[in-house]
């Protein structure tokens, strides 16, 4: 979809479990299409939720369980992304603005 309609924006919040599932063909879209991705969970806005997050993104973190709050979905244990630091603003917060401010 991203691909055939670039004005579409898409978030992560209810897909990470399976992202996190083969995080080197996941890594792919988040660097090619940086500019319209967008941060957002469905899950309590806890501090361990955050964590999370941090692990999935920003670390190259291997092999790890969900943390207790998480969906268990399905059975397995995810992977970072170690996303670079320019792609992460974009997705915690450029997008965002840009979304707002659009439209």
């Amino acid at each position: 979809m991203l691909e055939a309609f670039p004005n579409v924006f898409v978030d992560i919040f209810a897909r990470t479990s399976e992202l996190r599932r083969q995080p080197y063909t996941a890594r792919q879209p988040f660097l090619r299409y940086s500019d319209r991705i967008v941060f957002g969970t469905d899950l309590l806005h806890e501090e361990s939720m955050y964590g999370l997050y941090y692990r999935f993104l920003e670390t190259a973190d291997e092999y790890f369980k969900y943390p207790s709050h998480a969906s268990k979905q399905g059975r397995w244990n995810v992977c970072g992304l170690y996303l670079p630091d320019d792609v992460l603003l974009k997705i915690y917060r450029e997008n965002a603005l840009r979304l707002l401010v659009k439209y």
